[in-house]
């Protein structure tokens, strides 16, 4: 018997096999989940090749999370293949270029507002677009559902990471606020910060060589950069009724790093 057998899940942010993302949708299929990936743009081509390198497959959604009525056209459509969401992996994140680079000034309010829109306000976004699913989880003794969003600690200043870091400092506190207001419908919010992953998003962060580098000297369990799976493990624990009363909680996948000092 699986951690997750018979849940129903959405999984956004999948573009390659070798994104967190993928990892998680992966690992849920194995635990007996059943999935829906979510794509946009130009990467929904990408998105449905990949889909078909899962265990099952998966069919996907088109939502571009900046868009409120494709958003909205995504949660009709689910709702019409399930009755009810037991979970919601949020793993999509964006900034333009000029938001990186370990200059925070050189960024207008033009290129910020897209990093805080797409990184940021879609956990919202797409939180209140399937709140009616996610809340029928709960339903009638249900265990309630989890919503876990990919993270990378903002308590600090990463080099190069600037406005994306800003994005994540957000994320981390709409989690908390979103946790506050779906707690009474049975759903949980949390937050996992994983070390640094040699994904797709990784790659277009100036100066990601240097995480490589050294996070393995500072990590008291060691790390590496290309296994996604420690990260996917965590995921699907808190995807699952493992934690029935976490909520509001940033758990790190890190080897240890956030607690190290100097």
């Amino acid at each position: 018997m699986g951690l997750l057998d018979g849940k129903c899940i959405l999984v956004t942010g999948v573009l390659t096999d070798a994104s967190l993302a993928f990892a998680v949708a992966r690992k849920a299929q194995e635990e007996g989940a059943q999935i829906v990936l979510s794509g946009a743009g130009r990467g929904l081509s990408l998105t449905r090749r990949t889909a078909r390198k899962l265990p099952l497959g998966a069919d996907v959604l088109e939502i571009d999370v900046t868009s409120p009525d494709q958003v909205a056209e995504a949660a009709r459509q689910l709702g019409e293949r399930w009755d009810r969401l037991d979970g919601l992996l949020h793993a999509i994140g964006y900034a333009p270029p000029e938001c990186l680079g370990g200059d925070i000034f050189q960024a207008g309010w033009e290129e910020v507002q897209v990093a805080l829109h797409v990184s940021a306000y879609s956990l919202k976004a797409l939180a209140g677009a399937f709140r009616p699913l996610l809340a029928a989880a709960g339903q009638n003794g249900g265990p309630g559902a989890s919503v876990v969003a990919l993270d990378f600690d903002a308590t600090v200043a990463w080099p190069a990471y600037d406005w994306m870091g800003v994005s994540k400092a957000a994320l981390e506190s709409l989690a908390r606020y979103l946790a506050r207001d779906l707690g009474p419908e049975r759903v949980r919010v949390n937050l996992v910060a994983a070390g640094p992953v040699k994904t797709m998003a990784a790659r277009s962060i100036p100066g990601f060589g240097t995480f490589e580098e050294t996070w393995t000297e500072r990590a008291p369990l060691g790390w590496d950069v290309l296994d996604t799976d420690v990260v996917a493990r965590a995921c699907v624990a808190l995807l699952s009724d493992l934690f029935p009363m976490t909520t509001g909680e940033m758990v790190h996948v890190d080897g240890g790093v956030h607690a190290m000092g100097a």
